[in-house]
């Protein structure tokens, strides 16, 4: 841990063939109690994003105790990952996101909730249009395990 509470967690991200669990490290705040705020979205650990705070579990599972509000979203591209970030890059000033993560193939992108799905979508939609190489997804709007469940939390977070 650093002097400003700062540390690094190990969140589950997957499991190899073999039975091998995968491991995220993930920059976040040491909350108290085992519990952790999240300064990043996770790349791959799926349920959480940046502003989360998340109570460990073993084996880096954990469990959600507050939404931050944000969603994280990924995009994934086998070519022009240039081109999309840089148009991302100009749309998200208005939904009011960040570029938390980007390589050759990989984007990751913070937005509030609040700035509305269907605004989200559309600006997502709109840089990829034509792009069969590219997909978008949300890593914390569906159940992790079935992967198709809502996990609807930011109807409470909305409500506020």
């Amino acid at each position: 841990m650093t002097p400003d509470n700062t540390t690094v967690i190990h969140l589950l991200a997957g499991q190899r063939p073999d039975g091998q669990l995968i491991f995220e490290d993930v920059r976040a705040e040491n909350a108290g109690d085992g519990c952790y705020r999240l300064l990043a979205s996770p790349l791959f650990a799926r349920g959480a994003a940046k502003g989360d705070l998340l109570r460990l579990q073993a084996a880096g599972r954990f469990d959600v105790e507050q939404y931050g509000g944000n969603l994280c979203i990924r995009v994934l591209a086998k070519r022009d990952i240039d081109r999309i970030r840089s148009e991302l890059q100009a749309e998200l000033p208005a939904l009011g996101g960040e570029l938390e993560f980007h390589n050759a193939r990989m984007l990751a992108l913070s937005v509030p909730v609040a700035t509305g799905f269907s605004v989200i979508e559309a600006a997502l939609n709109k840089v990829l249009q034509g792009n069969d190489q590219a997909l978008w997804q949300y890593a914390n709007v569906y159940d992790p395990v079935d992967g198709e469940t809502p996990l609807n939390w930011w109807h409470d977070f909305l409500a506020r």
